[in-house]
């Protein structure tokens, strides 16, 4: 991690994202029910739960922004305990305004991970701007860190242990599950 986005992921408190590409690899399933209407689906990574978990424990905010709406975010955001649910909205610098206000955060507070060019306005606006490996070249070279991992297989979770070890959190983490031979605190 270079010093620049260490010391940008230290001031941490509120991890906004997208969510298709982001949360989920961006594909969108429709099957039909039993009476035969179509109902979406979409995978989302395990491992991203986990460390949105850690963020609750730490006192740092998390929300999702989309342009689409769906049930199945509105169900993933309340198991990982989402502080903010916004969806259906491509404008996005609105919901960003609201958010921060509510939150009570300064921009350079807020990690914002997104994929397309509708995130671009929302990196412009914050203080962490990260990018999923298979976002779209413009928006890499907007962001000031890109994921290893592609979007709903890790992006998240990457971003959220660059904001632990960032912010001294890391080795308690790992204590936790006592990795390493490391001790429950």
């Amino acid at each position: 991690m270079t010093e620049d986005v260490r010391a940008r992921a230290q001031k941490i408190r509120l991890l906004l994202m997208d969510v298709d590409g982001v949360l989920t690899d961006g594909r969108l399933y429709f099957v039909p029910d039993a009476t035969g209407n179509m109902v979406e689906f979409k995978g989302f990574d395990s491992q991203d739960g986990i460390g949105l978990q850690w963020c609750q424990w730490k006192g740092i905010r998390t929300g999702v922004i989309s342009g689409r709406n769906s049930p199945a975010t509105v169900e993933r955001a309340r198991q990982a305990k989402m502080n903010y649910v916004y969806q259906g909205h491509t404008e996005k610098i609105p919901i960003i305004e609201e958010i921060l206000k509510d939150a009570q955060a300064s921009s350079e507070e807020v990690a914002y991970i997104g994929d397309d060019l509708t995130d671009v306005v929302v990196f412009h606006r914050v203080g962490f701007a990260v990018a999923t490996a298979n976002a779209r070249s413009e928006v890499k070279e907007e962001a000031h860190y890109v994921t290893e991992a592609v979007g709903g297989s890790g992006a998240v979770r990457e971003t959220i242990e660059v904001i632990m070890q960032a912010r001294g959190f890391w080795e308690e983490i790992l204590a936790h599950y006592e990795v390493g031979g490391r001790k429950r605190q």
